[in-house]
């Protein structure tokens, strides 16, 4: 089964969350870094394997082992090491990082991602998801980062709760304030974006006022 981004298509530039990331803090957590060691790596959608590869331990490296085509292409093996580093933690212990393998980076980072080979976000010129982000998209995150440190459900278009106990007026009336401001601007640029005029977003309109 072919690495990350076998058969992938390009759709602009990719985020971080459209590749099959490899991270070197879950193998180290599952003690597969301990030389000699031989085992596979797989990637799952809903409970379905999608992708695998197989990984070695040696000296300061590890060798991966997959195969990978691009456009439906012919299928290709892969087999290169990548370097590993460590860097003493402050509070004892170490702690493990990949070297890119890409041509001419070598940059120390936690998490590889796939294509024709696993390197570094940048060598991959990834983005990361919130920077694909639309401001309605941004102002409607923070709404519900707010929601939740009010302790309310998810999601402007869900009811509102009272202000969480122990919780000081001011510091709720503040995130309230904040709240609408956030929910006012995801909904206009929903309605904006959709050429709709939403009686919701009048409805937040007026309750932000009560807060100016």
């Amino acid at each position: 089964m072919g690495g990350s981004g076998s058969g992938r298509g390009q759709r602009g530039k990719d985020t971080t969350s459209d590749m099959r990331p490899l991270d070197i803090r879950k193998l180290k957590r599952d003690g597969l870094l301990t030389q000699g060691r031989a085992f596979g790596w797989h990637w799952t959608v809903n409970g379905k394997e999608v992708a695998s590869i197989q990984m070695r331990t040696e000296v300061d490296r590890v060798i991966l082992n997959y195969r990978s085509r691009s456009n439906g292409g012919e299928w290709q093996t892969m087999e290169y090491p990548v370097r590993l580093e460590w860097t003493d933690c402050t509070l004892g212990g170490q702690r493990a990082w990949f070297l890119c393998p890409a041509q001419g980076c070598g940059r120390r980072v936690a998490i590889l991602f796939g294509g024709s080979i696993f390197a570094c976000r940048h060598c991959h010129k990834l983005a990361y998801e919130c920077q694909r982000e639309t401001d309605d998209d941004r102002a409607m995150r923070r709404a519900d980062s707010i929601r939740r440190r009010l302790e309310w459900g998810a999601g402007i278009a869900n009811p509102e709760g009272g202000k969480p106990k122990g919780m000081h007026w001011r510091t709720y009336e503040r995130l309230i304030a904040e709240y609408y401001a956030f929910a006012n601007a995801s909904w206009a640029g929903m309605a904006e974006r959709l050429g709709l005029v939403s009686r919701q977003l009048d409805d937040i309109n007026r309750m932000a006022n009560m807060y100016d």
